[in-house]
């Protein structure tokens, strides 16, 4: 096993965010696999030391369209039978509960913005605990449409009231996060610039988020980069 990250990525912004700040604490190089540069199915899944699937506009179900699902879910799949870390965000976490045999599909409507999640107990001894901070719990980055269904064997980590399945891990080496705890506040505005029929569908305004990033990103950065930190650190993921 290579002590690298391999992060797919489906849009150049939609990163690892507060993530790969932990990761350069922890002196692992980072490689992204960018969709639509190279063939998705090249990458020996078992080779890196954490695989992190990010998020993008599709569907993780879209396979008649975007070719390129088929063959990540088989690494996916190859990746958590060998028991390896494995980080899905937003799509990534759908296709981590497709992988996992589950269901996602349109939840036919969209959430987006800021909101703070609601940790189940489980949730609350895991690394997610530190999204609650003093008692309260931080507002996180939300911005989907599609949902899925808990994978068998999965444990809920965290709903909000639009969406059930905000969090879950599978075993001690899956984390999937429908929701977007990696933002970075200086990254923000290229998100507003590339979706803005979402914002306009949503109910919320581009001045909203704005605010609503500049109010809550700083904290929810630290709490991000906290969880994250806690859950690298029951695995070899690191190069120091």
């Amino acid at each position: 096993m290579k002590h690298e990250v391999l992060a797919i990525r489906h849009v150049y912004f939609e990163d690892l965010g507060s993530l790969e700040l932990v990761l350069g604490d922890r002196g692992l190089p980072v490689r992204y696999l960018d969709v639509g540069r190279g063939r998705i199915d090249a990458p020996n899944p078992l080779d890196p030391s954490l695989l992190v699937v990010l998020g993008g506009p599709i569907g993780a179900f879209e396979d008649a369209h975007y070719p390129h699902l088929a063959p990540l879910l088989s690494m996916l799949e190859k990746r958590i039978a060998a028991g390896l870390p494995t980080i899905g965000i937003c799509l990534g976490s759908q296709l981590i509960a497709r992988a996992l045999g589950a269901r996602v599909y349109p939840s036919g409507k969209l959430e987006l913005g800021w909101s703070p999640l609601t940790l189940t107990d489980a949730g609350r001894a895991s690394a997610l605990r530190h999204l609650e901070a003093e008692g309260a719990s931080v507002p996180v980055f939300h911005w989907h449409g599609d949902t899925f269904d808990l994978p068998e064997d999965a444990t809920l980590l965290a709903s909000t009231d639009m969406c059930a399945h905000q969090a879950f891990t599978w075993g001690e080496h899956v984390l999937a996060l429908q929701c977007h705890p990696e933002v970075l506040v200086e990254r923000f505005e290229s998100w507003l610039v590339a979706y803005p029929g979402d914002v306009a569908k949503s109910g919320t305004t581009v001045a909203a988020l704005r605010e609503e990033t500049a109010r809550h990103g700083a904290k929810l950065e630290r709490a991000a980069r906290a969880m994250f930190g806690e859950w690298l650190d029951r695995f070899t993921v690191d190069a120091r």
